[in-house]
């Protein structure tokens, strides 16, 4: 049966994307005018919030250092203010930007010793520039000390496994706008964390549906800290070293903590809870032997997916998104399209490594092969249909929200969250270490 034909990226606005970015572009420069009008000078870019003088729970002798901010009036090291400014390409996203740009090269060429690695045929994205070389080093450097001195994350022969995961490369691709080095590792920590928890609670390296519940409880405990009687105190703090995963959570969220206003932090909690939520939902169909639907298997990626990664687009860049504007619907809709399209974009790029593994992994391959009756193949390219869809939704949602709500800082996040979901597929298509395509074309 011939394969049937993907549709290719898109590489022009229509009508409707073009008005919302027109719109945005001169709501946002009269904005720019009335507040340089009413100060004398042109409006700033929003500092680092403000680091406390002690951490919010103090459960370990080390204290994370506080943030450095930058300087006033000084270019953001290794990305580059022309870079940041450009923002993302595609279908949408022009009311994403606050400045006209010209098109980036659709296929920007890879520097030497690029990782090599095609992406899946027929699939919506944008190509992004190469991640600062310099940037990726030493965030590189700093997680992998951090994971060995301060967390004692892995033993030895988990080396090679962690140095594959490329996690520098990741973070430094996923935000372009992050302020410093010590920004970026505020991510980077809580996504090394985040898979020590998948890996070790949910997936290959001792992990298990049975009693997963109480693991991913008390470990959110290192998150969302526990407030009990003075007795009973001490034995929970002491119970945050037990384990790798519970010493990164612990140490990742209080480096976080510091450098977040408690919204922010309050928010990752939120979203840490969905993300757990989705753990046990897929946890109970792997004690049941049961494949979902397809919608329910969409319905438990929207809680079991890179959701935590993108909503703090803000604090790794330095600024705050508010409260307010953050918990509004279309903002919301916006995250969840973004981290439903990046989780399937996971699930692509996965789905030969988990076919390789023992037992079922269910993706969305699998169920729409099991739930729909087609083939391993047909499948997938169906696969790459719904991305697509959640991809140009995302898009268009993300344009109608910068023209109906056209604050600056709403237009920054939004921005921030497009260079995370390009940058996410970017290090998937580039992490040939763990990644490798079916022979489906």
């Amino acid at each position: 049966m011939p394969a049937p034909e993907l549709p290719p990226p898109q590489s022009s606005l229509p009508e409707t994307a073009a008005h919302f970015g027109a719109h945005v572009l001169a709501s946002a420069a009269a904005r720019a005018r009335d507040i340089a009008a009413a100060t004398g000078g042109p409006p700033s870019v929003p500092a680092p919030h403000p680091i406390s003088a002690s951490a919010p729970h103090p459960i370990s002798a080390s204290v994370p250092p506080p943030l450095p901010a930058p300087a006033a009036g000084s270019p953001v090291p290794g990305a580059g203010l022309e870079r940041i400014l450009r923002g993302p390409s595609g279908l949408g996203t022009a009311g994403l930007r606050l400045v006209p740009r010209e098109e980036a090269p659709a296929s920007p060429a890879p520097q030497a010793g690029t990782p090599e690695g095609k992406p899946v045929p027929g699939l919506y994205h944008h190509p992004v520039p190469e991640p600062d070389p310099v940037r990726v080093e030493e965030v590189s450097r700093k997680i992998k000390a951090w994971a060995l001195d301060e967390v004692a994350l892995y033993p030895d022969d988990w080396e090679e496994q962690f140095d594959g995961f490329s996690v520098g490369r990741y973070m430094v691709g996923c935000h372009p706008d992050a302020p410093t080095v010590d920004h970026l590792m505020l991510a980077t920590r809580l996504m090394v964390a985040e898979n020590a928890v998948d890996d070790c609670y949910c997936e290959d390296h001792g992990g298990s549906p049975i009693g997963l519940g109480e693991r991913l409880l008390l470990a959110h405990t290192a998150l969302d800290p526990l407030h009990t009687t003075q007795e009973y105190q001490p034995h929970w703090a002491k119970s945050l070293h037990a384990d790798a995963p519970r010493r990164a959570y612990r140490s990742a969220m209080e480096y976080f903590v510091r450098a977040a206003s408690p919204s922010q932090a309050d928010r990752l909690r939120h979203d840490m809870a969905r993300l757990h939520l989705g753990y046990l939902a897929e946890a109970a169909w792997a004690q049941l032997d049961h494949v979902p639907e397809v919608w329910e298997y969409l319905a438990m990626r929207q809680f079991n997916n890179f959701r935590p990664c993108p909503t703090i687009t803000d604090t790794v860049g330095g600024y705050e998104l508010p409260a307010d504007l953050h918990a509004q619907a279309g903002m919301q809709k916006v995250i969840a399209l973004a981290g439903n399209a990046t989780t399937i974009v996971n699930d692509l790029y996965s789905y030969t490594k988990e076919l390789d593994s023992p037992g079922q992994h269910l993706n969305l391959p699998v169920v729409i092969a099991e739930r729909e009756g087609l083939s391993d193949r047909d499948a997938y390219l169906k696969s790459v249909e719904v991305h697509n869809d959640l991809m140009h939704d995302f898009e268009s949602e993300s344009a109608a929200l910068a023209a109906e709500c056209p604050a600056p800082q709403v237009s920054r996040f939004l921005r921030g969250v497009a260079a995370w979901v390009d940058g996410n597929h970017a290090w998937h298509q580039s992490n040939t270490y763990r990644y490798s395509l079916p022979d489906f074309w």
